[in-house]
C-alpha cells in the first residue's frame, strides 16, 4: 500500500491543477483579479478525474482442513488451564461434540470444554484444564500430541502445534513443585501487614516454608521476583537465601513490599499481580517456581497496594 501514496498524491495535484485552469488562463491575463479579468471567469473545461478503488485479490479457497494449536493467556495460566484453538478452514460450519487432547506427558486425555459452533473460515478456542499430576519423567514424544475432534458423527485426529512450549513448561514447573513439596511446602501467608495506612506505606509479604519431615533433603530459597503490581521495597528483588531442611523447622521469610505502579491499568490487569517467581535450589539443583497467593491473601495484598497508592 505504501507504493500507492505517490500516485494518489499526483492525481490529486493534477485534479487541482485542472480545476484552476480554464481557456482564459495564460501568462498574459490580468493578475489583479478584477471582475473583468479572465482569472475571475475561468471555469474547468473537462471532467475532474476520480480515483478508482483498488480491488483486493480474492481469498484463496479453503484448504478443507481443521488446524489446531495451543495457546495460553495470563488469565488461563492463573486458572490452571490452556486452550486448544481449532481453525475451521473448510466450507462448512463445524460443531464439535467432543474434543480430547492426547499427550504422553499427561496420564489421561484432557477433555475440551465450552464446545460450540466453529463457523467456516473461522477459529474458536476450547479450554483444557491442566492436571495436577502430569507424567513426570515421560518423554514429550512418547505419544505425539494430537487433538481428537468429534463432529457430525465422525472423529478426526489433528496434529497440534505448541510454538510457545506451553505443555513442556507446565510439566517442568509442576513436576518441580511436586518434588519441592516432598521436601517442604511453600505458601504465602494470607496476612499482609503494613507500617501504616495511606499513601507511601510499606507492607510485608510472608513466604512460609513448612518441611515435610522426611529426612535427607535441603531446599534453599534464593530469590523472589516482583510482579507488575508488587516490588521489593528499596531493591529490585528479594534475595532471602534461606535454607530449610526437610526434617527441620519451618521458616517464615518476610518480604518488605511496595506497589510497583499505581495506575488504573495495573489494577485492572491483576491476574498475575500475586504470582511470584521463586528461584531456588533443591538438593543443590537449581529451579524456578511460580508461587501464587490464595484468593484471601491476594485480596489483602491488593487492598494494601490500593491504600499505599492513595486510592482508598
Amino acid at each position: 500500500m505504501r507504493r500507492l501514496a505517490p500516485t494518489v498524491a499526483g492525481l490529486l495535484v493534477a485534479a487541482l491543477a485542472l480545476v484552476g485552469c480554464g481557456p482564459g488562463d495564460s501568462d498574459s491575463h490580468d493578475a489583479s483579479g478584477s471582475p473583468g479579468s479572465s482569472a475571475a471567469t475561468a471555469t474547468p473545461t473537462g471532467p475532474v478525474p476520480t480515483l478508482t478503488p483498488i480491488q483486493l485479490p480474492p481469498d484463496p479457497p479453503p484448504s478443507g482442513k481443521l488446524l489446531a494449536d495451543l495457546r495460553q493467556s495470563s488469565r488461563d495460566a492463573a486458572l490452571g488451564r490452556m486452550e486448544v484453538w481449532i481453525a475451521n478452514d473448510t466450507r462448512r460450519d463445524v460443531t464439535p461434540t467432543r474434543i480430547r487432547y492426547v499427550d504422553g506427558r499427561f496420564r489421561t486425555p484432557l477433555p475440551g470444554e465450552r464446545l460450540r459452533l466453529d463457523p467456516s473460515r473461522s477459529e474458536r478456542g476450547f479450554p483444557l484444564h491442566l492436571p495436577a499430576r502430569p507424567a513426570c519423567g515421560a518423554a514429550g514424544d512418547a505419544v505425539r500430541p494430537r487433538v481428537l475432534v468429534t463432529y457430525a458423527g465422525r472423529t478426526v485426529s489433528l496434529p497440534v502445534s505448541d510454538d510457545n512450549d506451553i505443555v513442556q513448561r507446565y510439566v517442568d514447573s509442576r513436576c518441580l513443585e511436586l518434588a519441592v513439596d516432598r521436601v517442604a511446602t511453600l505458601t504465602f501467608d494470607d496476612a499482609v501487614p503494613s507500617d501504616g495506612p495511606g499513601r507511601g506505606s510499606t507492607g510485608t509479604l510472608t513466604l512460609v516454608a513448612r518441611p515435610s519431615g522426611v529426612p535427607g533433603h535441603r531446599l534453599t530459597v534464593d530469590t523472589v521476583g516482583g510482579t507488575p503490581l508488587f516490588s521489593a521495597a528499596g531493591q529490585t528483588r528479594w534475595a532471602p537465601g534461606t535454607t530449610v531442611a526437610s526434617d527441620g523447622d519451618a521458616a517464615r521469610i518476610e518480604l518488605p513490599v511496595q506497589p510497583a505502579r499505581c495506575d488504573d491499568h495495573v489494577f485492572m490487569e491483576a491476574a498475575g499481580a500475586t504470582a511470584f517467581l521463586v528461584s531456588l535450589h533443591l538438593d543443590g539443583k537449581p529451579g524456578q517456581l511460580v508461587i501464587r497467593m490464595s484468593p484471601a491473601g491476594a485480596s489483602n495484598a491488593i487492598g494494601f497496594a490500593r491504600s499505599s497508592c492513595g486510592l482508598d
